[in-house]
């Protein structure tokens, strides 16, 4: 589980498109070296551009990162107040399965 850009903001708004498409690249690289079965990126907001997938949910992705399974959740920082604990513990359990 990690984000894709190792600088703290309060959204990610805050992130250049470059630091989200070099963030993801250099995620590639650490999953194909480890290889996971499986990778959850949090946020959705960084994930749909560092990819090219505007229309990208949450959840699974059919795109996936160094060959391992991939999984968009929703930070669960307070700051993410939209989503409730019963939404944040339905979406991780689909990971957990």
């Amino acid at each position: 589980m990690t984000n894709l850009v190792h600088r703290p903001t309060r959204t990610a708004a805050e992130l250049t498109p470059e630091e989200l498409r070099d963030g993801a690249a250099a995620l590639t690289d650490l999953v194909t070296r480890h290889r996971p079965r499986a990778v959850a990126v949090l946020g959705i907001t960084a994930w749909r551009p560092a990819t090219g997938s505007p229309r990208a949910g949450w959840g699974r992705q059919d795109v996936s990162i160094g060959g391992a399974q991939t999984w968009v959740l929703p930070n669960p920082s307070g700051l993410n107040a939209h989503f409730q604990l019963p939404d944040l513990a339905r979406l991780y359990a689909g990971l957990r399965r």
